[in-house]
């Protein structure tokens, strides 16, 4: 297993691993529109302070992490956005892997902390928490549809 940081470069690679992964169970998101597509991973990978962290086995692609990185006041931190392992390899040990050489990764370039947000109802909630990931009660996402007619919400 290698880890290796990518960039705007590889931007069609990283949009189809995503689709592949993000359009089947248990998010079956619809990411049919191709510019919607387009325009949100630019926005992850494509900025000054984005991270994007990919994970190869046998030079075949295998998980995939976008964010970027916060300067904050009491440690630089890393903010995942997205994280995925391809559909098939899921339930592996991969994932697992995946977190443990990005902390490494993140340790040697002095980033000390990781923060994301997931869903309470998907399996990623139990993935994390098994990883470490502590769960902040006081933290609140908030959302507001502009367009009444929207029903998913953020």
């Amino acid at each position: 297993m290698e880890l290796i940081k990518w960039d705007i470069s590889k931007k069609n690679e990283i949009k189809s691993f995503f689709k592949e992964v993000f359009t089947k169970e248990p998010w079956n998101d619809d990411w049919s529109n191709e510019e919607q597509l387009e325009n949100y991973i630019v926005d992850l990978i494509g900025n000054k302070n984005s991270l994007t962290l990919v994970y190869f086995d046998d030079d075949k692609l295998v998980a995939l992490a976008m964010g970027h990185v916060k300067h904050w006041y009491a440690a630089t931190e890393y903010y995942i956005d997205e994280l995925c392992v391809k559909t098939q390899l899921q339930g592996q040990g991969i994932g697992g892997k995946f977190i443990n050489a990005i902390e490494e990764y993140l340790i040697r370039h002095d980033i000390r902390a990781i923060f994301l947000l997931t869903e309470k109802d998907v399996p990623a909630y139990d993935f994390y928490k098994k990883h470490g990931f502590e769960e902040h009660e006081n933290n609140v996402a908030f959302a507001k549809w502009l367009d009444k007619g929207s029903s998913n919400c953020v």
